[in-house]
């Protein structure tokens, strides 16, 4: 597989933002950013492609999910195919102080306002991102970044973890950009609920990799508690993979039906699937492999990161919602 040998090459995963651009970029350039649509029957490939680019480094992951979600948006919504080696920010966070307006003037989409959390925003050819029109509806834009009306501010990001996506504010002023279909598209299309099992096969790559570590060291020496942990892990993960597959193969089924319950359970199963992984190998492992283990180290400070990009109890909340209408069949084999 094409992927596999080029990140077998990229052993020396970037450890900064424009090391991990640069290498967005030459994926792009390659071509390797072609995944399959969700929902187009190869929605399984799809997913292992993001979990094994997630394994190898989880910053060039947040980026290429990014660029290749965004990529997945504009084609299902019939937008104008981006130019080729191209590279896509896809930002929608929509903290209550900070928001983006969009007003039309003449054929100009013209934006003002401040947007958080933009991951690589200071690498990438183009954003994809969420805006606000005259009318308060939210409206997906394409903003070339290379524009006297845009800042990459260095504000907003103090993270250790994932430090290196650089995920700060970008400051718009009478900066053009590209309407991307309609108002309240974004949230409405069958692809958003996609999308979100698309990160959370991301935490399972991660996860996954971390697993290696503790089944290889389990392997050279025979430690009843190591072994304990382990069998707890295959379990977690385990479980994981068979949701995320089903998940898989009911959005090339169905995909035009609403996600919503899919995505929900798929992203519960694998964040708790993924904190027991963390949890066990470091308790298996110890101080060794935090310390001495470039991949291991970086892998287990960037992974309690990326897995807020779940909202946790709000998240199982509405989940609960959800089922209060379902029928006495929901957990039935």
């Amino acid at each position: 597989m094409a992927l596999h040998a080029f990140l077998q090459l990229d052993r020396q995963a970037p450890v900064d933002a424009e090391g991990l651009g640069q290498t967005l970029r030459a994926m792009a350039q390659q071509r390797l950013d072609q995944l399959p649509l969700p929902g187009g029957g190869q929605t399984l490939q799809r997913f292992n492609q993001l979990a094994r680019v997630a394994g190898h480094d989880l910053g060039l992951c947040k980026l290429f999910e990014g660029h290749t979600d965004a990529l997945a948006i504009m084609a299902e919504l019939d937008s104008p195919a981006p130019a080729t080696g191209s590279t896509w920010g896809m930002w929608a966070a929509e903290p209550p102080t900070e928001r983006v307006r969009v007003t039309r003037v003449g054929q100009r989409w013209v934006l003002e306002g401040c947007k958080a959390w933009c991951s690589g925003a200071g690498v990438v050819s183009h954003g994809l991102l969420t805006a606000w029109d005259e009318r308060d509806r939210q409206q997906l834009i394409a903003v070339p970044m290379h524009q006297a009306g845009v800042t990459v501010t260095g504000e907003g990001w103090e993270a250790v973890g994932m430090g290196a996506t650089a995920s700060v504010q970008v400051r718009f002023c009478n900066a053009d950009g590209v309407a991307v279909g309609g108002p309240g598209d974004y949230l409405q299309r069958p692809g958003f609920w996609h999308g979100g099992v698309g990160i959370a096969a991301c935490w399972y790559g991660a996860a996954r990799c971390l697993a290696e570590v503790l089944r290889e060291h389990c392997a050279r020496r025979e430690e009843p508690h190591a072994l304990a942990h382990l069998g707890a892990v295959d379990v977690a993960l385990s479980a994981a993979a068979a949701v995320l597959r089903s998940s898989a193969e009911e959005i090339d089924r169905h995909p035009q039906a609403n996600a919503q319950l899919l995505a929900r359970r798929a992203r519960g199963v694998v964040e708790a699937a993924a904190d027991q992984v963390i949890g066990h190998a470091g308790r298996a492992l110890g101080a060794g492999p935090y310390c001495k283990d470039r991949h291991f180290a970086r892998l287990i400070a960037d992974l309690p990161v990326y897995l807020r990009q779940s909202h946790a109890e709000r998240d199982l909340a509405a989940l609960g919602q959800q089922l209060i209408s379902q029928t006495n069949q929901t957990w039935a084999l």
